[in-house]
């Protein structure tokens, strides 16, 4: 198969640089906004296929990838999505189909909840649903932390084995090569911020429809979460990826893209699926 990767580009917006991918280029816009430690060249195996319906495009979150980094930067959750509603106005998309993993997922609830106009669906993938007074995120913040410093002091991709054993040795030759590209400071605030950040008031806020996909083992969003969510913002349809972990897509591609069809009533052929 024939990738649909087309060319990586920057948009000045919110006051930095922010660097996406593109892919397909045809059909309604589509923009993904990945987790804590995913430059956009990792989620290029989703885009890829997403791309077979969508003009897609993969966001370098700050601090993360090509885009801006830095420790004069603010990392905040408040700033990662006012820099997802500024690419968006700076780009002049309006009703975006935006999907997030992870703290992507939190960046585009708190985005949508402060500018819906620019959103016209949200493709929520298992976000932490911490906060003040709730239990912590199951994965501590050195995990993250050992990683990036093991990749940026050059050692071989094998030693992602352990964070990761279920990867194949694709996924994580290039979680090794591009893993370095993250600013601690940037992780530590995010990984605060699945602990210090209220989106549940967010949910609350939402008037844009769409999915919330749960990974069914990756024990981030449990049975009283789902339940939770379904009070507070009944405009999104829940659904389980039973056989997956957090990182759905590299745990289940199939899943992942079976319940991602059912949702938009959309066929996806994944290559590697």
């Amino acid at each position: 198969m024939s990738s649909t990767f087309l060319y990586g580009f920057h948009v000045p917006a919110n006051g930095i640089r922010h660097h996406l991918l593109r892919y397909g280029g045809k059909g309604p816009k589509l923009l993904v906004v990945p987790g804590i430690t995913s430059p956009a060249v990792t989620w290029g195996f989703v885009a890829e296929t997403l791309a077979q319906h969508f003009d897609v495009h993969v966001l370098d979150v700050r601090g993360r990838g090509l885009s801006s980094s830095g420790p004069e930067l603010d990392y905040g959750l408040d700033a990662l999505a006012t820099d997802v509603t500024a690419v968006l106005s700076a780009l002049d998309w309006q009703e975006v189909t935006v999907l997030g993993h992870s703290m992507g997922a939190r960046i585009a609830v708190r985005a949508a909840a402060h500018m819906p106009s620019r959103f016209g669906r949200l493709l929520l993938i298992d976000p932490p649903v911490g906060g003040p007074g709730r239990r912590p995120y199951p994965a501590p913040l050195a995990w993250y932390i050992d990683s990036i410093r093991l990749m940026a002091a050059g050692q071989p991709w094998e030693e992602l084995k352990r964070f990761s054993p279920t990867w194949t040795e694709a996924q994580l030759r290039l979680r090794a090569q591009w893993l370095h590209t993250c600013d601690e400071k940037a992780i530590e605030e995010a990984w605060s911020g699945f602990h210090n950040d209220d989106v549940h008031a967010n949910f609350a806020s939402l008037t844009v429809p769409g999915l919330l996909m749960i990974a069914g083992r990756g024990g981030v969003i449990l049975d009283e979460d789902a339940a939770e969510i379904a009070r507070l913002a009944p405009g999104l349809k829940q659904v389980v990826a039973t056989d997956a972990g957090h990182m759905i897509p590299w745990d289940d591609e199939a899943g992942f893209f079976r319940l991602l069809g059912q949702y938009l009533n959309l066929s996806f052929h994944p290559e590697g699926a």
